[in-house]
């Protein structure tokens, strides 16, 4: 299995700084300001023209059923894996299974914004889906608890570690190593990444546990972040800081896999190192989010977690803002 092209790093290691850029860019237009009424207010953010923004290229996208395959390198206990698999049901749940806001909600969110549009045009389906939703179907799970590959891996590596979860054409293999592995630029670049293999019309995405290694950087705002402001760490919903902080790259990294699974699909930037539907807003998990603080949540009147929404078999998680491409701003479930 052939890695894409494109690189799609987890964004929560820039995303403080991405922030930063964007607050530099404070006051920047065409015309100065003004404390008039009708001029530009001091707040307003500099909007980079159409062209700049993460916008559709024409590519294919996932659609229809997508079976999922994951890939458990490193040993996993039995509650961090109930905390993923549970997460991956949650997303294609019928309407009404779990309170509102959902994670099924979230999802739809991704049909709404994104694969509706390439449905639109005619470019729905790496699997063929004809026009349907993308619906997640947990597909299988395979185990490789004495990590037969080392505990020290290379990206190049990680198809043919892909390829092991035997993932269906027009699937995504999932692989997530465990908290004693180390694999190229974890923590220093990125907390996961995407790829594919066109030929075969597969996809794969990894994410690692950073709960060891870097769970300043991988699991804020469940830890501490290693720069940057100083909060108060975020009560985990299922109290696990590294599973927890997984989830949130998992679902950044589904998002950007269904809708630019090729690396021609939905993207912004240079492809090689594209912002995509998640990653586009890094660090946003509810409204009036800023860099060191994650946006106003629900809190868990019994244990005091934080979440923004709800899943299957009474979970709860903190799942990622979304791109919205109408409004160039990042929408988010609370």
């Amino acid at each position: 299995m052939a890695s894409a092209s494109s690189s799609f790093w987890s964004l929560r290691l820039r995303g403080h700084a991405l922030f930063l850029v964007v607050l530099v860019l404070l006051s920047l237009g065409k015309h100065s300001m003004s404390m008039e009424a009708g001029g530009r207010k001091l707040m307003e953010l500099y909007r980079p023209p159409p062209a700049d923004l993460l916008r559709y290229h024409n590519g294919a996208v996932l659609s229809g059923d997508i079976p999922v395959s994951i890939l458990w390198y490193g040993r996993f206990t039995p509650a961090q894996k109930a905390v993923v698999s549970d997460f991956l049901l949650s997303l294609s749940a019928a309407p009404g299974e779990a309170p509102a806001p959902s994670v099924s909600q979230w999802w739809g969110n991704i049909n709404r914004l994104y694969l509706s549009k390439a449905v639109a045009v005619g470019k729905n389906g790496a699997q063929g889906g004809g026009g349907k939703n993308a619906r997640v179907v947990l597909a299988g799970q395979v185990s490789d608890e004495g990590c037969s590959l080392g505990r020290s891996l290379k990206l190049s590596q990680l198809p043919a570690l892909a390829a092991r979860a035997r993932p269906a054409k027009g699937g995504i293999a999932l692989v997530l190593t465990s908290q004693d592995v180390a694999v190229e630029g974890f923590c220093m670049s990125r907390c996961g990444t995407h790829g594919s293999d066109a030929r075969a019309g597969t996809a794969y995405a990894w994410v690692g546990n950073p709960a060891t290694q870097c769970p300043g950087q991988c699991a804020w705002p469940f830890h501490q972040p290693v720069y940057g402001p100083q909060a108060p760490p975020l009560v985990p919903p299922n109290g696990d800081v590294g599973m927890d902080g997984a989830v949130i790259s998992v679902a950044t990294m589904l998002a950007g896999v269904v809708t630019n699974p090729f690396g021609d699909g939905f993207y912004q930037g240079d492809r090689g190192a594209a912002l995509e539907a998640a990653t586009a807003c890094a660090g946003v998990y509810g409204k009036g989010a800023y860099p060191g603080y994650a946006g106003e949540l629900l809190v868990d009147r019994a244990t005091g977690a934080s979440y923004n929404a709800h899943g299957a078999h009474g979970r709860k998680y903190l799942l990622p803002a979304l791109f919205d491409p109408d409004t160039a701003t990042c929408a988010t479930l609370v």
